[in-house]
């Protein structure tokens, strides 16, 4: 498994953890450093975990908007946990971070696989979904410029 991907599985299963134990304030550093030593021996850069989950508990409410506008039919609490916080990397990933580091396709596509890893069996259509409207906007606002 590429390093970047295991990063992003054990930065959605500390997401995924936190968000399931009430998103307390101090309990996500040691929920990642645990998850960095049960899931990821031998990953040499876990630089990219914590610009990961940091990046998601920074941009949380703008995110946690995003998704409730790309799909109004879904409020937030509804979603299940794994498909929230696959989503809420998808888009800190998508409009966050450097897009030449990692280009917005390459984003949607690691969301997807994470869904179908960890989600359920509709799991990466609804990632898919939900990306792909954001996406489709960025595009659009970024051609009008």
């Amino acid at each position: 498994m590429a390093s970047r991907h295991l990063s992003r599985s054990i930065a959605m299963q500390s997401l995924y953890e936190w968000d399931f134990s009430g998103k307390k304030e101090d309990a996500l550093d040691k929920i990642v450093e645990k998850n960095i030593k049960e899931y990821g021996p031998g990953l040499e850069k876990v630089d990219f975990v914590w610009q990961l989950v940091n990046g998601v508990k920074k941009h949380l409410p703008q995110v946690d908007k995003i998704i409730e506008k790309a799909a109004p039919e879904w409020p937030i609490d509804q979603i299940t946990i794994v498909d929230r916080n696959v989503l809420r990397m998808g888009l800190f990933e998508l409009l966050y971070e450097n897009k030449e580091e990692v280009p917005p396709k390459v984003a949607i596509n690691e969301a997807i696989e994470l869904a179908k890893t960890f989600g359920g069996e509709s799991s990466g259509k609804f990632i898919n979904g939900v990306l792909g409207t954001v996406y489709k906007e960025i595009d659009k606002s970024t051609n009008r410029e």
